[in-house]
């Protein structure tokens, strides 16, 4: 259903039900008034009879016209009934003087009663002749109101029509937009309540608009970080191909393997990235010990160290829990030790110092190797961007991957200098209950 039909259904039940109240109260304020003004004329009428009667001396009651409601009756001081202006209609002797309701065998009267010497005057009216008029009051202002109702209803539907244009406008602007068009909407002479609603729908445009070209960028970046593994494959296929001997085939297949396995690393890596964007819906949180996380890495990239004759050194609280994305941290933290074991030499050192605090938990890990210039370290956190000059093998995405896992938990991560001015440290800082993910 419309709006504007909404409106009008509500709009004319209230003016109906109105319209009733407003009917009922007149008609028993009417009901209340024709009771005391004919309670006014009955005792008019039996003080001007008494008057009469106190003059001629006797009770004297013209015979009245059979079209009259009012009903008058006389007793004498023995009580008996001298006088009767209508045969058909038996009434009983009132018990008090002055106003009082009686029942006769077929209605309720209203009665005044008055004394003359003996006799006792009472005059009647019935009921059912006030409940007539006052009825009869309330229709007549009624009536003129149900006549007004269609005229009422067009008013509305014209009224209403014309406050929900800017309504039917906006509804139109947003229909004839191309799908590719991401400007704000105008909220210019737009009513108070559908300007909440366009500049919610410009704040979602804002960050649609955002995340897509986000998503531009890291489709073109990973484009073109693919196209130079693809192309070494591509050669080193060509190669195979073209060799001969077996030392010779056996070299070229292990560089192939080699090339695939930096292409397989490149798009897991890019996979990972892509599941911690803001338009991702994988964020699921939950309580997460990091500390379990941790251990296990290092006892996974202790071979590792080993092999390339380096120290891993690691001091791990016994319990770091707090609300995260599980698959997120452990990406976090595999990606600062691999980091840090590929930029040590040989004979150097990684180590990994994770602690508990009030509200959170402080990461820090630290290696002996070339370390980051103050210049790069805002630039090692974007996409694919390496370091020039350095000889690493790396995809340009564990970093990248950090600073969003960091993100994502409201969390803080700085780089600086290690121990001793040699190598590089990286401290995060995550907070205990980090609630939702970020937008």
């Amino acid at each position: 259903m419309s709006l504007r039909a909404r409106l009008l259904i509500v709009l004319l039940s209230a003016t109906a039900v109105t319209t009733v109240i407003a009917t009922c109260a007149t008609y028993y304020w009417a009901r209340h008034e024709i009771d005391e003004l004919f309670d006014y004329h009955l005792r008019q009428q039996a003080l001007a009879l008494r008057d009469k009667a106190a003059m001629l001396g006797a009770v004297v009651v013209p015979e009245p016209d059979p079209e009259q409601d009012i009903v008058i009756q006389a007793w004498n001081w023995r009580g008996e009934r001298i006088y009767l202006s209508h045969r058909e209609v038996d009434l009983p002797r009132s018990e008090k003087l002055g106003y009082a309701n009686l029942r006769s065998a077929h209605a309720d009267w209203r009665v005044y009663a008055v004394t003359l010497g003996s006799q006792l005057i009472q005059i009647a009216q019935p009921m059912q002749l006030r409940r007539t008029l006052a009825t009869q009051a309330a229709l007549k202002i009624l009536y003129p109101l149900l006549a007004a109702l269609p005229v009422l209803a067009l008013l509305i539907w014209w009224l209403v029509g014309r406050v929900l244009t800017p309504l039917g406008d906006l509804a139109r602007t947003i229909v004839q937009r191309q799908p590719q068009a991401l400007s704000p909407i105008a909220a210019h002479g737009l009513p108070s309540e559908a300007k909440l609603m366009v500049e919610a729908l410009n704040d979602l445009i804002e960050r649609l608009r955002d995340v897509l070209s986000r998503q531009r960028e890291f489709m073109a970046d990973a484009a073109h970080e693919l196209r130079t593994p693809l192309t070494a494959l591509q050669l080193q296929t060509q190669l195979l191909e073209r060799v001969g001997s077996g030392e010779l085939r056996a070299a070229a297949i292990a560089e192939l393997k080699a090339g695939v396995q930096r292409a397989a690393h490149l798009v897991e890596r890019l996979l990972t990235f892509a599941r911690l964007e803001p338009a991702s819906h994988d964020h699921q949180f939950a309580e997460v010990d990091l500390a379990v996380i941790a251990r296990e890495l290092v006892e996974r990239f202790a071979e590792t160290a080993r092999t390339q004759n380096q120290r891993l050194n690691a001091a791990i609280a016994t319990h770091a829990v707090l609300t995260g994305n599980e698959a997120g941290l452990h990406s976090l933290l595999n990606n600062l030790i691999e980091n840090a074991l590929r930029c040590t030499p040989r004979d150097g050192t990684v180590a990994l110092d994770l602690t508990t605090e009030a509200e959170a938990i402080a990461l820090r890990i630290t290696d002996t190797g070339p370390g980051i210039p103050e210049t790069e370290r805002e630039r090692i956190f974007d996409r694919f961007y390496r370091i020039p000059g350095t000889a690493s093998h790396g995809s340009g995405l564990g970093l990248a991957i950090v600073k969003r896992v960091v993100d994502l938990h409201r969390g803080t991560i700085s780089v600086g200098v290690g121990p001793g001015g040699i190598g590089a440290e990286f401290r995060v800082s995550l907070p205990r209950a980090t609630g939702v993910p970020t937008p």
